[in-house]
C-alpha cells in the first residue's frame, strides 16, 4: 500500500532565519543603491595623504632595516659557532681515538685495563666517579679523560647557543617579512590614492616634484659655516657625489639609497663604520642639541621616533635621501622636526 505521509514542513526556526536573511539582503541592496558616492579628494588632499603614507613607510623601512641587520649578524654568529662545533668535534674524535689506541695496545699485551674498558663502555661524564673506585687510572688516562669531558661540555654549550640563535633568527626573519609587507602596503596605498587623480593632476604633481628635486639637488649656498674636518668631510663629499640618486627603501647604494642607507654608505667611504638604522645612528656619537653648533658632515636626526637621518650641509641645510619618489638632495633643516645632531 502506498504511503500517504504528509510532506515535512520547514521548521519555524528555519523559516525565521531565511526570512531574516532575505530581509537583510533587501535592506543592504537598498542601502547600496541609495548610498551617495564618496567625494573625490582634491589633488592637495591626495598629496597630503600620500606624503603621510610615505612617512609611515619610512618608519617601517627603518624597522625593516634593523631586522635585516640583525638577521645578517645572527647568520654570521651562527656560522662561526657551527665552525667551532665542527672543529671541536674533530678534536673530540682525536682524543677518543687516542684512548682507543691505548685500549688496543693493552689488549695486545694481555687485556684491557678495567678503567679504560669502563670508559669505552659508558658516559665519560660519570666515568671518573665510577673509575675512582678502581684506583687504576694512570696520570695519562686522567688527563685524557678530563680533556674529553671539557671538550664535550664546550660542544654542548656551543650547540645550545646555536640552537637559541637559530630560534632568534627564525623570529627575526618573521619580523623582517612583516615589516617588508608593511612598507609595501603603505606604498601600494599611496599609489592607489595617486591613481584616483586625473592624468592632468598626476602630471602637475609629478612636475612639481621634479622641480623640487632639480632645484634642491643643485649646489646650494652653504654660506659661512663651521667646516667639517677629517672623515666627516670625506663622508659629506661622498654623499655629495650621490646627489640625484633615487630613494629606494632598504637600499644602501651605490646607485640608490634610503635615508640611513645614504649616511652609512657615506661614512663607509670615509673608512668609518656606523650602524645601519637611523635610530642606532642616533647613538653613534656625541649629540649636538643646538643647530648653531652643527658642523658639516654631522648626522642630523629628525622626528620623535628618530626614523629619519641626513648629513648637515651647513647654512641650515641638510643633505639626505628624503622619501619614495624623491632623490638625494639638499633641503632646509627646518622642513622636518629636528631632534639633534650626532658627531661621529
Amino acid at each position: 500500500m502506498a504511503s500517504h505521509r504528509r510532506p515535512k514542513q520547514p521548521s519555524r526556526t528555519r523559516v525565521t532565519v531565511l526570512t531574516t536573511a532575505a530581509a537583510a539582503a533587501v535592506a543592504l541592496s537598498s542601502q547600496a543603491a541609495n548610498a551617495a558616492p564618496s567625494e573625490k579628494l582634491s589633488k592637495d588632499e591626495v598629496k597630503a595623504k600620500v606624503d603621510k603614507l610615505y612617512e609611515q613607510a619610512e618608519q617601517a623601512t627603518e624597522k625593516y632595516n634593523g631586522a635585516k641587520e640583525k638577521q645578517e649578524k645572527l647568520q654570521k654568529e651562527i656560522s662561526t659557532i657551527q665552525d667551532n662545533v665542527a672543529r671541536g668535534q674533530e678534536d673530540l674524535n682525536k682524543l677518543r681515538d687516542g684512548l682507543g689506541t691505548m685500549a688496543s695496545a693493552q689488549y695486545r699485551s694481555g687485556g684491557i685495563d678495567p678503567s679504560v674498558q669502563l670508559f669505552l663502555s659508558s658516559d665519560p661524564d660519570d666515568y671518573l666517579d665510577k673509575a675512582s673506585t678502581l684506583d687504576q687510572l694512570s696520570g695519562q688516562q686522567v688527563e685524557a679523560l678530563k680533556k674529553i669531558q671539557d671538550k664535550q661540555r664546550e660542544l654542548a654549550q656551543d650547540r645550545a647557543e646555536a640552537t637559541d640563535k637559530l630560534k632568534d633568527l627564525a623570529a627575526t626573519r618573521t619580523e623582517l617579512g612583516k615589516k617588508k609587507k608593511e612598507v609595501q602596503g603603505k606604498l601600494a596605498e599611496a599609489q592607489r590614492l595617486l591613481n584616483t587623480l586625473t592624468a592632468k593632476e598626476k602630471a602637475d604633481l609629478a612636475a612639481k616634484e621634479e622641480r623640487a628635486n632639480r632645484s634642491a639637488s643643485e649646489r646650494v649656498d652653504l654660506g659661512n659655516t663651521t667646516s667639517a674636518s677629517g672623515r666627516a668631510a670625506a663622508a659629506f663629499s661622498a654623499a655629495q657625489s650621490k646627489i640625484g640618486s633615487p630613494y629606494v627603501y632598504g637600499a644602501t647604494g651605490p646607485s640608490s639609497f634610503d635615508c640611513s642607507g645614504l649616511t652609512s654608505w657615506a661614512y663607509a667611504q670615509a673608512g668609518v663604520g656606523i650602524p645601519r638604522t637611523s635610530q642606532a645612528q642616533a647613538n653613534a656619537g656625541q649629540r649636538i642639541y643646538s643647530q648653531s653648533d652643527l658642523k658639516v658632515g654631522d648626522l642630523v636626526i629628525f622626528y620623535g621616533d628618530q626614523h629619519h637621518v641626513g648629513l648637515y650641509a651647513g647654512n641650515g641645510q641638510v643633505l639626505h635621501a628624503p622619501r619614495t619618489g624623491t632623490v638625494v638632495r639638499y633641503e632646509s633643516i627646518n622642513n622636518m622636526p629636528f631632534q639633534f645632531g650626532v658627531r661621529i
